[in-house]
């Protein structure tokens, strides 16, 4: 996975071939906010109270009190795996096997639709993937889209990229055994699709590369699937520790994680840097749009689950009228 990973997504800064006239007609992306990056929360206070709520939507009824020494049991573990990236790789699975091929296709600037739809027809999933997205409100086609070359006229060589990283990291994050990591991997997931979107949209504004931008939001979180995972390796009780000094420890090497899982992985430095930095003073463009993306995600599952009211002053004070239009971006699709 190393090697593909690093020809496809070596490239992302470059330029992407041209798509037919049909697929650059299409509007990959929805509008952005005029100037996105304007900070999401404007004071550390919510941004620890986004991560609280969102701990806690993760781990439910199963966050409870827990002795110090436990904390440190998982926080210690947690500390060697963010120094061994490898290791951390291995506790996440593959990508599906027909993506490789199709990702070699799409760096080959004669491949036709002809050619791509033979190759997305070797995998079922993928198939549904393409004509759903191609039928998705972002799209918005005349009349509904029924066929694999139909949809990939209208998502373009780049909307076609941004959905092959979606379906090649879902199994990655979405999909997990144990107690815990099983519990938290579907939101988690969810949480990493709309901070990728949000990314995507955001980044142009900034200045930053939109791929960059949206492959830093979908592995952005892959760190704390890792450190559910070791969670359930090192511990045995039903309850997780709840303090704030553990969430606050927790998400911190969950991010280091994330990082070097993604220079493993063979992602652009860009997009690894961006995950290492985001939320710090100094961080450069594509970090700052990384951590707007990933406060604006985690706060979008929260309203939508019923967890913070949409009238909280919490979600007044994060979400701006600048950044209202991404926000609202985030809505689930059948909305």
């Amino acid at each position: 996975m190393k090697h593909w990973l690093a020809r496809w997504f070596g490239g992302a800064s470059k330029q992407v071939p041209s798509a037919p006239p049909a697929a650059r007609a299409a509007r990959p992306l929805p509008s952005a906010p005029a100037v996105p990056s304007t900070p999401a929360a404007d004071t550390p206070g919510d941004r620890a109270e986004v991560d609280a709520a969102f701990f806690h939507m993760l781990a439910g009824s199963a966050a409870a009190d827990a002795p110090e020494a436990t904390e440190r049991l998982i926080l210690d573990e947690l500390a060697r795996l963010a120094v061994a990236p490898e290791r951390a790789a291995a506790l996440v699975p593959r990508v599906p096997a027909v993506i490789p091929a199709l990702l070699r296709s799409l760096r080959d600037e004669g491949v036709s639709n002809a050619d791509l739809s033979r190759v997305v027809a070797q995998d079922v999933v993928l198939v549904a993937e393409v004509v759903r997205e191609a039928n998705s409100p972002f799209y918005r086609p005349p009349s509904p889209v029924r066929n694999i070359e139909g949809a990939l006229m209208l998502l373009g060589q780049n909307g076609l990229r941004m959905l092959l990283a979606r379906v090649a990291f879902r199994p990655v994050i979405g999909m997990q055994s144990g107690r815990f990591a099983k519990r938290v991997a579907p939101q988690v997931w969810a949480q990493s699709e709309k901070c990728a979107l949000a990314a995507a949209t955001l980044a142009p504004h900034a200045g930053a590369q939109p791929f960059e931008a949206y492959l830093a939001g979908l592995v952005g979180n892959v760190g704390l699937v890792v450190a559910f995972r070791v969670v359930d390796q090192v511990y045995d009780e039903d309850l997780l520790p709840r303090s704030d000094a553990f969430r606050t420890a927790l998400f911190a090497h969950a991010r280091r994680l994330a990082a070097g899982i993604a220079r493993e992985w063979a992602l652009p430095e860009a997009a690894a840097g961006a995950i290492a930095d985001a939320g710090q003073l100094d961080a450069g463009a594509l970090a700052q749009v990384l951590d707007n993306a990933d406060l604006l995600a985690k706060l979008r599952l929260l309203v939508d689950a019923g967890a913070l009211a949409f009238d909280d002053p919490l979600v007044g004070r994060i979400v701006t009228p600048r950044l209202r239009p991404c926000f609202d971006l985030l809505l689930p699709q059948e909305a």
